[in-house]
């Protein structure tokens, strides 16, 4: 007892220090799991031999993940995103795995061993390159889209991935089995303790239970789901909720392990049964936290089970194997850039995003080594490159945003002749932005609106509105949509910093045009007032107060004065905000800022500041 409870003081305190750490640095809490295990292991040799077995238990975080991602899977968003998920994600999946498959064939390892690697790397990481678009805003670029679909295109191929890969067991070790039958020597050894549902039966009977145990997951999460889930809501007991999720997921996995078929096709199945039922959200906020916990396990004792050894006797055949992966895998992404129309920066961050391997090549690698696809040796070093590739992740992203500078004053080609001038540019015709436009025309005056997002400007177009493709910062293209004689410029671009540079431009090239810029946050809000934006708006800052005025009506206030009380809170508000960037320090975080926390504790707290906001001038 004493010895689990040290060893997970060990696994806890290293993932509570390296984590939090890594995700400072913007490296992802998959390199943070990884650094914690290579120092409690390699590193200071904290933990041992146990890490494989521990690594078995943790791979049930990976069977909580899939079911997670069939919850958010609804089949009518996969319908509408089929030409993506089947054209380019299909495509870069199918492409790369054929391409390190036959590498793997020159290099002289069997068909079974190759197909394995081509899956292995085939996939890239989910975790880092979501987590890092997230973090620089790139979601809503084209390129950004377009690595989510075949990231999500990647996370659906594991599950016939995992149903494959025991199809390739052909040349594993066999022995008699004892009605005397062939069996794989792993499943003798383990056939005195595993339950089993289809030992001894025929083929036909194999199958039909299989499509029973399907059937049967099936019609529970259709129509029992409701009335247990009821039954369970009238205990009120919070932790009833959990303790139901977590048999579901276990349940699940036995059964599926019962029929020997992979427990993660069963959990992700029944994921994507549940997608609509009204207790999807309560499933997620259930699983969350053991699905994250057991993945950082795992993901902490691969670091740990990495041999530096073997980097140490092989450092040239090894880095050059992950720069081969990296390379071949670029290669590929950006033939399909070209054949799907992506520029620019857009083709750049699609190649260098995915390059990588990730972590599902871990999980698809542990099913190898298990089904005896794959021997120990050759999976040491499998899985120091897939680490070592995702280690070098930070740096692709490094490289494509010095890429970016550059591209962004010159890919140029691409851009409309902006041949129409307005009263009014509009940077941006996003949900904002659009809207913007269309009021300011109904109200019969002109517009040139400038998007750098092509189908969005395309869409536009089909709905009768003209808009010109290209990147609204660039001075010629400003100049060309009149800036000089426009009288108001409208910002509202996704990407925060291009915000801030086209406001600082437009100041000095114009100081007297009004500019009217979208805020994401408060602390974008100071950063366009330095800038010298007149208005700016904080993008759900006013659908909150109408919330606000909603909530207050039908607390018994009348419409006059949930108003009256509004309209004091957004005063107020605007002249906190006002005083507040003038204490606001660039480079500098809020909290580390003592005169800024100071005066907003000051008017926070303060109601009389609030009720001078609303005080008529001349009454006392």
């Amino acid at each position: 007892m004493e010895n689990f409870l040290f060893q997970a003081t060990i696994y806890l305190g290293a993932a509570v220090i390296a984590v939090p750490l890594a995700a400072r640095l913007g490296l992802g809490s998959v390199l943070g799991y990884l650094g914690a295990g290579i120092i409690i292991g390699p590193v200071f040799g904290l933990v041992g031999t146990e890490a494989k077995d521990i690594q078995h238990f943790a791979e049930f975080g990976v069977v909580m993940m899939l079911f997670l991602i069939g919850l958010e899977l609804e089949p009518r968003a996969l319908w509408a995103m089929r030409r993506k998920l089947v054209g380019l994600g299909g495509l870069q999946i199918l492409v790369t795995f054929a391409a390190i498959m036959v590498a793997a064939l020159l290099l002289g390892f069997d068909a079974q061993t190759g197909a394995a690697i081509g899956m292995i790397f085939a996939l890239s990481s989910t975790a880092i390159v979501l987590q890092t678009l997230h973090e620089k805003g790139l979601m809503g670029t084209q390129g950004g889209r377009s690595v989510f679909s075949v990231l999500l295109t990647q996370d659906i191929a594991v599950i016939p991935m995992l149903a494959l890969l025991p199809l390739l067991v052909v040349a594993a070790p066999m022995t008699l089995s004892p009605d005397g039958s062939l069996m794989r020597l792993a499943e003798a050894e383990d056939a005195h303790h595993s339950l089993s549902l289809v030992d001894g039966l025929p083929g036909w009977g194999v199958t039909l239970v299989t499509l029973g145990a399907v059937a049967a997951i099936i019609l529970v999460g259709v129509f029992l789901t409701r009335p247990v889930f009821r039954y369970i809501h009238h205990a009120n007991l919070r932790e009833m909720y959990t303790a139901l999720a977590l048999l579901m997921v276990v349940s699940i996995s036995v059964l599926m392990s019962m029929v020997g078929i992979s427990p993660a096709l069963g959990t992700f199945l029944a994921g994507v049964v549940l997608a609509n039922s009204e207790f999807r959200h309560e499933l997620e906020s259930d699983l969350e936290p053991f699905k994250g916990l057991l993945l950082g396990l795992f993901f902490i004792t691969v670091g740990a089970g990495i041999d530096f050894a073997l980097l140490a006797e092989q450092p040239m055949f090894i880095v050059g194997a992950t720069l081969a992966v990296i390379l071949i895998k670029g290669v590929i992404l950006f033939g399909l850039s070209v054949v799907f129309a992506m520029g620019g920066k857009d083709r750049w961050l699609f190649v260098l995003s995915l390059a990588q391997a990730g972590e599902f090549g871990f999980v698809l690698l542990s099913f190898s080594v298990q089904q005896g696809i794959v021997g120990n040796a050759l999976s040491s070093t499998l899985l120091l490159i897939i680490a070592l590739s995702m280690l070098v992740t930070p740096l692709l992203f490094i490289i494509y945003d010095q890429l970016g500078k550059r591209l962004s004053d010159t890919d140029h080609e691409a851009a409309d002749d902006v041949d129409t001038q307005g009263t009014v540019i509009i940077a941006g015709i996003g949900r904002f932005g659009q809207i913007v436009n269309r009021l300011v025309q109904s109200a019969g005056f002109s517009t040139v609106a400038i998007d750098n997002d092509l189908r969005t400007v395309q869409m536009m177009r089909k709905l009768g509105f003209r808009g010109f493709f290209g990147d609204p910062t660039r001075p010629d293209l400003l100049n060309a949509a009149g800036l000089d004689e426009a009288r108001i410029l409208v910002t509202a671009i996704d990407d925060r910093a291009s915000a801030v540079k086209l406001v600082t431009f437009v100041r000095k090239a114009r100081p007297d045009i009004h500019i009217i810029a979208r805020a994401r946050d408060r602390v974008h809000v100071y950063e366009l007032y330095a800038a010298g934006a007149n208005d700016i708006i904080r993008e759900t800052f006013d659908g909150s107060l109408r919330a606000g005025r909603y909530a207050l009506e039908n607390l018994g206030l009348s419409e006059f004065e949930a108003a009256e009380a509004t309209q004091m809170f957004y005063d107020h508000d605007r002249a906190t905000v006002r005083e507040l960037a003038e204490l606001w320090k660039p480079g500098v975080a809020l909290a580390d800022n003592p005169t800024y926390v100071a005066r907003a504790k000051e008017l926070n707290n303060d109601p009389e500041t609030a009720l001078a906001a609303r005080t008529p001038k001349g009454d006392s």
